[in-house]
């Protein structure tokens, strides 16, 4: 039994590139794919946000000269490019899949509002919703909090590559421990990297929960939508 109806799932660019260097992992794909499918075979409507940094990050390119305006619009066509191949994973698996953007790119994907996103996910798709906010200076992170608030989701999942939150860096300081659940307000106080500042204060003040799990893991997924309490819940 699923504990949400529905979700706002936020997935890395970084993760999509596997065991590969740049670009997307087709294996990595695949698992996603049937994971998504999984949790929509119960019945949960599916919103999706793609990073883009497996392709292209913005603020890197700003530091290498990039104008930041131009680093950020090709940090959202390469959410776009992302989202188009999730999508096709998707429907390959029998699952619907609608990519939704944030700029005007027909017949790319239709135009994004919240209204359309709704009645897509109501009438059994899954939604991708790409290009970010459509504007420079906003990550994906925000771009998820946004979409997540908007279609009204009751949680928001942030699959990564660690299993939680930790009180540093897992990866470079073996002393770190894990939170199981945490305040936003704790968060903020520690100075936690969970997501940018602008999209925690933004899940904070619309009171949209967030579990930050490892998606990578084949089966997190399920788990995390059955109740089973991994990875770290992030509430008021």
């Amino acid at each position: 039994m699923a504990k949400y109806k529905r979700i706002l799932l936020k997935l890395s660019g970084e993760s999509l590139m596997g065991e590969k260097q740049y670009g997307i992992d087709e294996k990595r794909l695949a698992e996603y794919a049937e994971q998504i499918k999984e949790i929509h075979e119960q019945g949960v409507q599916i919103g999706i946000v793609i990073g883009g940094g497996n392709i292209f990050r913005g603020l890197s390119g700003a530091s290498k000269g990039f104008d930041r305006v131009k680093g950020d619009q090709m940090g959202m066509l390469a959410t776009v490019i992302n989202s188009l191949a999730l999508s096709s994973a998707l429907v390959a698996t029998g699952v619907k899949a609608r990519v939704l953007t944030a700029v005007r790119m027909e017949p790319i994907g239709e135009f994004y509002s919240k209204w359309k996103a709704i009645e897509c996910m109501e009438n059994g798709e899954v939604v991708i919703m790409s290009a970010g906010t459509g504007n420079p200076f906003f990550t994906t992170d925000t771009g998820s909090s946004l979409r997540g608030i908007e279609i009204e989701a009751d949680v928001m999942l942030k699959g990564t590559r660690v299993d939680g939150i930790y009180t540093a860096d897992p990866e470079k300081d073996p002393t770190a421990t894990k939170f199981d659940d945490i305040t936003y307000d704790e968060v903020l106080k520690r100075g936690l990297k969970v997501m940018d500042l602008t999209a925690t204060c933004m899940c904070k003040e619309n009171n949209l929960p967030i579990v930050v799990f490892d998606m990578d893991t084949v089966g997190n997924l399920k788990k995390v939508i059955s109740g089973e309490e991994i990875g770290t819940l992030v509430h008021n």
